[in-house]
């Protein structure tokens, strides 16, 4: 009876680890999907990452030093990417920490972003998803955004 019960416990463990697997898979491609659409300038492929209603919000210091948080439309930061010719807009990740419990993921993705190949500003997004019939969608992300201390990343 005792090595049935840690049978059965060993089981449902590996069948947690796949399902979280293939979650933080299923995290990855739709945080790729949005970045490969900034890079296209493809505004449908960006907008079908997001939830309705996500929020897109920048943590920003003035010259003071003063902390606030900017908020974005989701739309409009869309909309602005086809202004641009294809790879003009190119946010880099130099990795990407994802949490994942039920429908909720988090992941935390350090980057670089370059404009016209140059660099131009890093920093760190956080995102968070919702698993939606099957599908995961962004939520929101926050990000910082710095100028100093901005390693050099090689193009995805």
């Amino acid at each position: 009876m005792k090595y049935l019960f840690l049978f059965v416990s060993f089981l449902s463990t590996v069948s947690a680890f796949a399902q979280t697997s293939t979650d933080e898979a299923a995290v990855r491609t739709t945080i790729k999907m949005m970045f490969d659409g900034m890079r296209k300038g493809d505004s449908t492929q960006i907008k079908n990452t997001f939830m309705p209603g996500a929020s897109l919000q920048t943590i920003a210091k003035n010259k003071e030093g003063d902390v606030s948080v900017r908020t974005d439309d989701i739309g409009k930061f869309a909309s602005s990417v086809v202004k641009y010719p294809a790879f003009t807009l190119d946010e880099r990740l130099s990795g990407m920490e994802i949490k994942i419990d039920a429908e909720l993921a988090t992941a935390w993705t350090p980057y670089v972003f370059y404009l016209k190949d140059q660099k131009s500003h890093c920093g760190v997004n956080a995102f968070t998803l919702v698993k939606v019939s099957g599908n995961w969608k962004i939520q929101g992300i926050i990000d910082t955004r710095r100028k100093d201390n901005c390693p050099d990343l090689p193009k995805p």
